[in-house]
């Protein structure tokens, strides 16, 4: 906890409101309620691991216009301190571990998001839950979370030691196939983003990848060239430890 940030309101905004939904993220939406976002990885979490869980808050920022996806369609992202034990130097959706005192993984999102980049919950609105994603190095379910910031506040770095940068991506950077490649790594291959000479991979890029061609918003890019992950790290900013 932070004790310099101005209230955080825990408990509270925690409900999902798919109906409050931006029209352009009415087919995201329907793709997640009908299945299409199903994780074949996912299941019952064994007893061992329910304190282990943790939420990560996937938030879109756009104005309403249409059915069509708008020019100034944003997610919130963070960059992880070099210095962090974990996952250091990715690029990584808001989020963390649950508390006790976390109602529900909205609730846990949120205080996350909070803690991190100061974001005031009452400026969003929580749209869906997906399944829990197991996260390839631990194994420890993770439950993203997704919303609107339908009134994006001001957001900063809140607490360098854990997330040294928070930006906003434009979805249209995304979507753009300059900006994508696919990066592999001991047998393992996965989608990522090249942005800001950033490298966004992994969790995240999975996560993000998916929800761009779900909501059809994704335009055809080479998946059959795969780059080496290690190099493609060391000639970023990540400053990522392996």
């Amino acid at each position: 906890m932070t004790p310099h940030l101005p209230h955080d309101f825990p408990g509270q905004n925690v409900r999902l409101m798919p109906s409050k939904a931006p029209v352009w993220m009415h087919r995201l939406l329907h793709r997640i309620d009908g299945g299409h976002l199903h994780n074949p990885g996912a299941g019952a979490i064994p007893a061992r691991d329910l304190e282990r869980r943790a939420a990560v808050l996937m938030l879109f920022s756009g104005s309403e216009t249409s059915f069509d996806l708008p020019n100034d369609a944003a997610v919130l992202l963070t960059h992880r301190s070099p210095s962090m034990r974990s996952h250091s130097g990715q690029i990584a959706f808001p989020g963390g571990r649950m508390d006790p005192q976390d109602k529900n993984p909205v609730d846990c999102a949120f205080r996350e998001a909070w803690e991190e980049t100061g974001l005031d919950r009452r400026t969003a609105t929580p749209l869906a839950q997906l399944e829990e994603v197991h996260i390839r190095a631990t194994g420890y379910p993770v439950y993203p979370v997704l919303g609107h910031w339908h009134s994006p506040s001001p957001v900063s770095v809140v607490s360098p030691d854990e997330a040294d940068a928070v930006f906003d991506v434009q979805v249209y950077d995304l979507i753009d196939p300059a900006n994508r490649i696919m990066v592999g790594w001991r047998g393992w291959t996965g989608p990522a983003f090249i942005i800001d000479d950033y490298v966004i991979w992994g969790f995240t890029g999975g996560l993000l990848s998916t929800l761009l061609d779900q909501a059809g918003w994704a335009h055809g890019w080479d998946t059959s060239t795969v780059v080496d992950l290690q190099e493609t790290l060391a000639a970023s900013r990540n400053q990522e430890r392996h």
